[in-house]
C-alpha cells in the first residue's frame, strides 16, 4: 500500500473529515471513475479533484 495514501486517509478520518470528501479523495487518488451524476455531492467532487492532484491541502476545509 502507498504510504502517502494511507497516511492521508488516516489523518482525514482522525480529523473527522466528511466521509463524502474522503471517498471522493480516495477515488481521485486511485484514478477510479467518478460516481454516477445523481450520487455526486459537492464534498465528493472536491475530494475527487484533490485526490487526482494528490493535494493534501484542502481536506481540513471539509471537517464535520
Amino acid at each position: 500500500m502507498n504510504k502517502e495514501y494511507y497516511d492521508a486517509v488516516t489523518k482525514m478520518e482522525d480529523m473527522g473529515v466528511d466521509e463524502e470528501y474522503i471517498q471522493g479523495w480516495q477515488g481521485g487518488y486511485l484514478l477510479n471513475p467518478e460516481r454516477e451524476e445523481q450520487r455526486v455531492t459537492e464534498a465528493y467532487s472536491a475530494g475527487y479533484e484533490d485526490g487526482k492532484a494528490h493535494n493534501l491541502d484542502n481536506f481540513a476545509d471539509w471537517k464535520k
